[in-house]
């Protein structure tokens, strides 16, 4: 069970980690989580209290799914493989399976705490390195699923990871910067270079009337996934597997110090890397200090087109949000599987 909340610091007091710089929150998290070490993060933020006051947001009975289809990019950034659907027949009856071979980066999905490191340390979020998740297969630390039943109990203590916990469950909040820039005359292009700011982001929740606070799952629709519909194959080819530079949220050290002074549980959005890419600043680039400092989750390629229009229509933007991430012991990535109900 997740511990209620104590008091949260700023970004200024979160406690010094050894060797670490600042904004590195192992054990602040640590010190909050039931699990040792922690491998939770800001998930820790969704108490049953939270869970239940985000029923509070399901107003109209409507639910929109956020994941792109598992083979919608036909060509992944980083030269990750697409996503292959195969038929096979089920022997002995008239039947089939399929097998899927993918590679769990190549569409929607979360970035979980053993994807990214800290890059200076080269150290994973609570110290794991490289070499515990490569050379040790059965070290299952920090991984978006629940560890191996036999392990767990042998240990006879508490661990939790991201199933394990019931998945990611909470209220979710859209901040729409497509149309809010769109509305002032802010003209960019998803596949170049372009900063969200905090400012921006500020300025695109008071035009929604929309309130953040502690433990929301902030999602942030920058127009990724709108030019992707839009855009021809050749164009497609030229800003994913081809792109050099992508718009997203600034990697400015007032951006770190804003996900965290608003205790945010997960951040995802529509981009191709969440934030503006390549860092400008590598010191604060979010990827470092979100996943591997903060233990916050990091989703990208959400498909957030619907749910913009359905939060549009209805003058609401937030809403109860779900997410299931895939149950495979030490898994680095998965889709997210997610549904957001307003």
């Amino acid at each position: 069970m997740a511990h209620q909340d104590k008091t949260l610091p700023s970004y200024q007091e979160i406690p010094t980690v050894k060797g670490m710089p600042h904004g590195c929150a192992w054990e602040f998290w640590d010190s909050y989580s039931d699990s040792q070490p922690d491998e939770l993060g800001a998930l820790n933020l969704l108490t049953p209290d939270r869970v239940l006051e985000a029923k509070k947001e399901v107003k109209l009975g409507i639910s929109v799914a956020i994941n792109w289809p598992l083979n919608n990019c036909s060509t992944p950034h980083s030269n990750r493989r697409k996503p292959e659907l195969q038929i096979v027949p089920l022997p002995g009856w008239e039947g089939n399976d399929d097998e899927i071979h993918m590679n769990t980066q190549s569409g929607s999905q979360w970035d979980g705490f053993r994807h990214w490191a800290h890059q200076p340390t080269r150290l994973f979020y609570n110290g794991m390195t490289s070499a515990d998740i490569r050379d040790n297969r059965s070290n299952t630390r920090n991984g978006i699923d629940s560890k191996d039943s036999t392990r767990l109990y042998a240990r006879n203590d508490v661990v939790l990871e991201w199933t394990e916990r019931g998945g990611i469950v909470g209220r979710g909040i859209l901040l729409d910067y497509v149309s809010w820039a769109e509305s002032k005359g802010i003209q960019y292009s998803p596949v170049e270079y372009h900063e969200i700011s905090v400012k921006d982001l500020e300025a695109v929740a008071a035009a929604q009337g929309t309130t953040i606070r502690p433990g929301d799952i902030l999602l942030i629709r920058s127009g990724f996934v709108k030019w992707h519909n839009e855009a021809s194959a050749e164009e497609r080819v030229s800003g994913t597997s081809g792109g050099k530079a992508w718009a997203g949220v600034a990697g400015t050290q007032e951006t770190v110090a804003w996900m965290w002074n608003h205790h945010f549980a997960a951040v995802g959005g529509d981009a191709n890397a969440f934030e503006a890419w390549p860092a400008r600043d590598e010191r604060y680039r979010l990827h470092d200090n979100l996943i591997a400092l903060f233990g916050m989750p990091m989703g990208e390629m959400f498909n957030l087109e619907e749910l913009a229009t359905t939060c549009r229509k209805h003058q609401r933007w937030s809403f109860l949000f779900t997410s299931a991430p895939l149950n495979f012991p030490g898994g680095i990535a998965s889709p997210p599987n997610a549904i957001c109900i307003l």
